[in-house]
Parts: C-alpha cells; sequence; structure tokens
C-alpha cells in the first residue's frame, strides 16, 4: 500500500499553490527549495500524476493538484480543531438519561436549562426497559415512577427525587369541583398518572361521581382539558411550570401520592445528583 501523505507534505502543497512559486513557499515553510522540489516529485509518483505545470510564469496546479490542495484544506482544517475539541470533551461530561413518555417533556427542559455544561442524549421508553438500560452500562440515569413497584437489577440503586401529588387542574370556563360525596357528579374529568395506578385512578374518580376519560400522556391529558373546558386530574409536577394565566391548580377529592426517583449505578453522575435538589424545587416536588 502507498505511504500516505504526511502533514509537511500537505502543507507544502498548500503552500505552493497559495504562492504560485516552490521557492517563496520553501521559504515559508523553512525548508530548502531543492527538498521542496524532492517532496513535490515524491508526491506525484505516489498519485501517480502531475500535480503543478512548472515554466516562466511560475507554478500553477494541475487540476489533480487543484483537488490534493483542496483536501489539504480539509484535512488539516481538521487537524487544527483536534486539540481544541479533545479540550472541550474533557470539560463537557455527557451523559445518558431516560425517563418515560410523560415526564419528558417537563424533566428534560429543566436538564437541559439547568445544566448547560454536560451534554445530555435523551431517551424514552417504559420504566422497566430504561432501568435494564442502566444495569447493562447503556444509560446513565434513568427517571421513573416505578421504582417502589419493581425489584431493581442488580447494580443498580434507586434515590428519591420527591414526592409528587395529584391535583385537579381547572381551566378557563370549566367549573370548580363541587361539595358533598360526590363533588365531581356527571362531570367529565380527564386524568393521566406516570405510576402503575390508572385502574385505582378510574375506580376512585367514577366513585366521585365523574365520567373519567384516561389522556394517553400528561400533555395530551392537559391539551385535551384546555380544548374542552374540562377537569383533569394530573401530577402537579405536570404543569409546575407551565400554568397559564386563567389557570388554576386545586387539591385532588383524595390523597393519592407519586414518588419521581432515578436510577443509577451505585457512583451515580456527581454533576446529576448535586442538582436534585433543585429539580426537586422546579417540579414541585416534596
Amino acid at each position: 500500500m502507498a505511504s500516505l501523505p504526511s502533514v509537511e507534505d500537505l502543507r507544502l502543497v498548500q503552500a505552493v499553490t497559495r504562492t504560485g512559486a516552490v521557492g517563496t513557499a520553501a521559504r515559508e515553510l523553512r525548508i530548502s527549495q531543492p527538498s521542496a522540489s524532492q517532496r513535490l516529485a515524491r508526491l506525484e509518483r505516489l498519485c501517480g500524476t502531475k500535480l503543478f505545470h512548472r515554466d516562466t510564469r511560475g507554478t500553477r496546479p494541475t487540476p489533480a493538484g487543484a483537488e490534493l490542495s483542496r483536501r489539504a484544506d480539509h484535512i488539516l482544517g481538521h487537524l487544527e480543531e483536534v486539540y481544541d475539541a479533545t479540550r472541550a470533551a474533557g470539560i463537557t461530561q455527557r451523559l445518558v438519561i431516560g425517563t418515560f413518555a410523560s415526564l419528558a417533556p417537563i424533566l428534560f427542559p429543566v436538564l437541559d436549562a439547568d445544566l448547560p455544561d454536560l451534554e445530555i442524549e435523551q431517551q424514552v421508553d417504559h420504566g422497566q426497559f430504561l432501568v435494564e438500560r442502566v444495569a447493562e452500562g447503556t444509560m446513565d440515569a434513568a427517571f421513573i415512577a416505578i421504582a417502589e413497584q419493581m425489584t431493581l437489577p442488580r447494580g443498580t440503586v434507586a434515590r428519591r427525587v420527591g414526592r409528587d401529588e395529584l391535583v385537579l387542574f381547572i381551566p378557563p370556563g370549566a367549573r370548580p369541583p363541587g361539595r358533598g360525596r360526590q363533588p365531581l357528579k356527571d362531570r367529565p374529568v380527564v386524568f393521566s398518572t406516570y405510576d402503575r395506578g390508572i385502574e385505582d385512578l378510574r375506580t376512585r374518580l367514577a366513585a366521585l361521581g365523574a365520567n373519567p376519560r384516561r389522556g394517553v400522556t400528561l400533555s395530551t391529558t392537559i391539551a385535551m382539558a384546555r380544548r374542552r373546558a374540562h377537569l383533569a386530574l394530573i401530577p402537579r409536577s405536570a404543569l409546575a411550570t407551565e400554568l397559564r394565566p386563567g389557570e388554576h391548580l386545586t387539591p385532588a377529592p383524595f390523597r393519592y401520592r407519586l414518588t419521581l426517583s432515578v436510577v443509577t449505578t451505585p457512583t451515580p453522575p456527581k454533576p446529576l445528583t448535586t442538582h436534585l435538589p433543585h429539580l426537586r424545587t422546579t417540579l414541585n416536588l416534596s
């Protein structure tokens, strides 16, 4: 296999193309003119074609020489970025973080804004699959709500981020819940949660007189309530940062608490664990 051109060869091609003279290029690179000519002749042998025309008007690149010069610009440009990119990689830590679909639009914008020095690769999946990726080492952290309802794989630990609670979301045009044993009597109520309590919530809402309708994600549930001016039963964190003018939250008509946890290896990423108290506050967790 033919030997590869050296950095010095590529710089010489650049200089000859720019100056139009082998002698001038040699002086710029602080080598002798005979040495420069020998290098160019060697490059022409390796390429199997003429790279430069030489006459009384100077040295001009052939089409092959012009192509080599363009490639030299490209290659050397990337080489000049190597040290800067390496230093940046040492400063910027890259983390793979996963969560479930309902929490993703709430969690990831907060992490992105509050941890600007971290490069975060976002992944979305069901909680059990996220935890498996943490166990196999392809994910740094998984934010899930079912850690207390499952057996974690070996080599992973769960840390409680905070407790969440269900609230009633009241958009403009929706009546607040009534009083008595059935405060939601004959009221359509869309609902969603991020743990495994969907059927429990449906039963509780029906017992309060509501006509419950499930939203597939938290954002879908909120959008349904806004569009039709219906009440919605959701975790408080779902609207921690996006409550619009005229919208209100009121305590749910029954007590129901959720736990948001982060699953990592026993040695978690320090920038992430350091940020957990602030994340808890931002999401209105207790």
